[in-house]
C-alpha cells in the first residue's frame, strides 16, 4: 500500500506549480518547498487583495514567473528552461458566477490553457508525472444522493463547470495520444470545496464570512440549503501530492479520482456558517438573503472509494476541525501574527495525525 506521509520522496525533486500565486496554489508551494522540492510556478498576479501568496511571502521561497497561462511561448520558455520532474496544473478561471461574466476567458484560460500545458510537457522529455486539478463540478450534475464517481458523465452546467470537463477531456487525449508511449504518467483529480486560512476569493462563503467578521457585520449567506462537499486545504492538495509521487514511481497508479469528505464533510451552507460564527464569537450571526444569482446546483456531492482503495486514504478532519484551523489562520493573520509558522504548524499537525491513524 502507498503511503501519503512518505515526504522524504519530494527531497530535491523538481516540481512545476501553474497558479502558484491562487489560493490553493500557495498552499501547494508551501508544502512542497517544507517536504524539500525545488518548486517553479507559472501564474497571473494573485488573484486577489490581500493574498496569501503575499502574506506568507511564498514568492520568496521558489521560483515563481509572472505569465498568462495562455501565452504558449512565455509559458513554453520558462518551463523548458526550469525542465521539470512532476507538474501540478492549478491555474485556473476558478470563479461560477464570473465564467457567466466572462465565459471566453475562462474556456480560453480553463481549456486552451490546459493544452499549452500539456503541449510543454509533451515536448519537455524531462516529465514523469503530471496531475491536472479540475473540480467536483465536472459531472453532468441531477443531484444524486450517493454521490459520483470517476466513471459518470462529464458535462459541467455552467461555463466554469464545463470548461473543465473539456480540460478533462483533453487531458484524456494527450495521455492517450502522447503520454503512453513517452512514460509520462498522467492524472487528474476531482475535488470539493476547500477551506482553510487566507482564501480571499469573492462569491465564497467562508472568505464572505471573513469580510464580514472584520467589518462587524453580519454575514449575507445567498443559498443556505445547497449542500457542498468541504474539506480543508491541506487534506486534497496532500492528496496530490500522493498520487503524483506513486504515478511517478507505478504508471499504474495514473488516472482520475474523486478527492472529497466523507458524509459528514457534505453540509449545507447555513449549517457551515453556523460552525464559523460559533468558532469566531464575538456575537457574530448571518442572514439569508437570496440575491438572484445565476444557476448553481442545490446537491452536488463525490463519490471517493476508488482513492481510499488505491491508497487506504480516508478523509482525516471533520467540517468542524475545518473551520477552528480556518478561523485560528485568520485570527493569527488580523492580530499581525506569524503567518508562515501558522501554516507550516498546521501542515505539520496534518501529517502528523496522518501517520498516526494508519
Amino acid at each position: 500500500m502507498y503511503t501519503m506521509t512518505n515526504l522524504s520522496f519530494w527531497q530535491g525533486k523538481r516540481v512545476f506549480v501553474t497558479g502558484h500565486t491562487g489560493f490553493k496554489g500557495s498552499w501547494l508551494c508551501k508544502m512542497l518547498v517544507n517536504a524539500g522540492a525545488q518548486v517553479a510556478g507559472y501564474a497571473l498576479e494573485p488573484p486577489t487583495e490581500p493574498s496569501l501568496f503575499n502574506i506568507a511571502g511564498i514568492g520568496d521561497l521558489m521560483d515563481s514567473t509572472v505569465g498568462d497561462i495562455r501565452d504558449y511561448g512565455t509559458l513554453s520558455d520558462v518551463f523548458n528552461r526550469f525542465a521539470p520532474e512532476i507538474v501540478f496544473h492549478l491555474a485556473a478561471q476558478p470563479i461560477v458566477r464570473d465564467s457567466y461574466k466572462n465565459p471566453l476567458y475562462t474556456y480560453e484560460t480553463n481549456v486552451m490553457g490546459t493544452v499549452h500545458l500539456l503541449e510543454c510537457a509533451r515536448l519537455s522529455g524531462s516529465v514523469r508525472s503530471f496531475l491536472n486539478v479540475t473540480t467536483d463540478k465536472v459531472y453532468l450534475n441531477t443531484e444524486k444522493e450517493s454521490g459520483y464517481t470517476e466513471d459518470e458523465p462529464l458535462d459541467g452546467f455552467d461555463p466554469y463547470s464545463n470548461s473543465k470537463s473539456c480540460s478533462e477531456l483533453a487531458t484524456h487525449s494527450y495521455k492517450n495520444s502522447f503520454f503512453k508511449q513517452s512514460g509520462a504518467a498522467v492524472s487528474t483529480a476531482r475535488a470539493g470545496n476547500v477551506l482553510g486560512g487566507g482564501d480571499f476569493a469573492n462569491d465564497r462563503i467562508i472568505p464572505d464570512c471573513v469580510r464580514a467578521a472584520r467589518k462587524g457585520e453580519r454575514v449575507i449567506v445567498r443559498n443556505p440549503f445547497s449542500v457542498r462537499p468541504y474539506q480543508h486545504v491541506i487534506e486534497p492538495l496532500a492528496a496530490y501530492m500522493m498520487i503524483a509521487s506513486a504515478q511517478f514511481g507505478d504508471d499504474r497508479f495514473a488516472g482520475w479520482y474523486n478527492v472529497g469528505p466523507d458524509e459528514g464533510g457534505c453540509v449545507q451552507t447555513g449549517v457551515l456558517t453556523d460552525l464559523f460564527c460559533r468558532a469566531w464569537g464575538e456575537g457574530m450571526a448571518w442572514e439569508d438573503r437570496s440575491d438572484g444569482g445565476p444557476h448553481e446546483a442545490n446537491l452536488l456531492k463525490l463519490d471517493c472509494a476508488k482513492l481510499k482503495q488505491t491508497f487506504g486514504w480516508r478523509p482525516l478532519w471533520d467540517i468542524a476541525a475545518v473551520v477552528d484551523k480556518t478561523v485560528e489562520w485568520t485570527k493569527i493573520w488580523l492580530a499581525g501574527g506569524d503567518v508562515p509558522g501558522c501554516m507550516d504548524r498546521q501542515i505539520e499537525e496534518y501529517y502528523k495525525a496522518r501517520e498516526t491513524s494508519r
